[in-house]
C-alpha cells in the first residue's frame, strides 16, 4: 500500500522544467558562443574578480569541434539522467548554483591560465543527480545512485587533479583540465546538500 501511494504521489507531481531549462541554456550558450570572441568569455584567474561574468560564460567556450560535440552530447545525457533520477526544482537550483562556483573554485589551481568548456558543469550535474538518487529513492534506484557517485569519485581520483593543471588524453585534440571536473563535482554535491536535494521519497517526490 505504501509503495502504491508513493507511486501515485510521484505520478501526480508535475515534472520540473528547470533541469531541462538549464541543460538548454548550457547547450544553447555553447552554440551561440561560436559567434563570439572566446577571449572575452573564457575563464582566466587574474580576471576572476574584475570580470566575474566569466565564471558563467567559461562553460560556453570550446576549443575544437570535437570538444563542442562531446560536451553537447554530454549535456543531453545529463539532461536525461536528471529526468530519470527525478531531479526537480531543488536539484535544478543546486545545479544552477554550482555553475559559477565550480569555475570560481579553479582559483585553487592558479597554474590553469585559462579554461573553457561544459565539462565542469556537467560533472556538477552528475553529482546532483547521483545525490538525488541516493537520498531521494529506495531499493535499486538508491543503489544506482551509490554506483553513480562511486564511479564519479573513482574517475576524479584517476584523473589526479593535484598533479597539474592539464592532461593529454588519447583521442582528444585538446588537453583536459582535471581540476574543472573535480571542482564541478564538489560544487554540485555541496550545493545539493545546501538545497536539500533528495528528501526521502515518503516526504517529497522529485526533490
Amino acid at each position: 500500500m505504501a509503495r502504491g501511494f508513493q507511486l501515485k504521489a510521484a505520478l501526480r507531481t508535475p515534472p520540473s522544467l528547470a533541469w531541462w531549462g538549464l541543460s538548454a541554456l548550457a547547450a544553447g550558450g555553447a552554440l551561440a558562443a561560436l559567434a563570439i570572441d572566446p577571449a572575452g568569455l573564457r575563464w582566466q584567474p587574474e580576471l576572476a574578480w574584475t570580470q566575474p561574468w566569466r565564471c558563467m560564460t567559461a562553460a560556453w567556450v570550446h576549443w575544437s569541434g570535437l570538444h563542442l560535440a562531446a560536451n553537447l552530447a554530454g549535456t543531453a545525457l545529463v539532461a536525461a539522467l536528471g529526468t530519470v533520477a527525478g531531479c526537480g526544482r531543488r536539484a535544478a537550483l543546486a545545479w544552477a548554483l554550482a555553475w559559477p562556483i565550480s569555475h570560481m573554485a579553479l582559483l585553487l589551481q592558479p597554474a590553469l591560465g585559462s579554461y573553457g568548456g561544459l565539462s565542469g558543469l556537467l560533472h556538477a550535474g552528475v553529482a546532483v543527480a547521483g545525490w538525488q538518487l541516493l537520498r531521494g529513492e529506495r531499493g535499486q534506484r538508491q543503489v544506482v545512485g551509490v554506483a553513480l557517485l562511486t564511479g564519479l569519485a573513482l574517475k576524479l581520483l584517476l584523473e589526479a587533479p593535484w598533479q597539474g593543471p592539464l592532461r593529454t588524453v588519447a583521442g582528444w585534440d585538446i588537453a583536459i583540465a582535471p581540476m574543472a571536473h573535480a571542482s564541478g563535482s564538489a560544487a554540485g554535491w555541496l550545493c545539493a546538500l545546501a538545497c536539500g536535494v533528495g528528501k526521502p521519497a515518503r516526504n517529497a517526490a522529485g526533490g
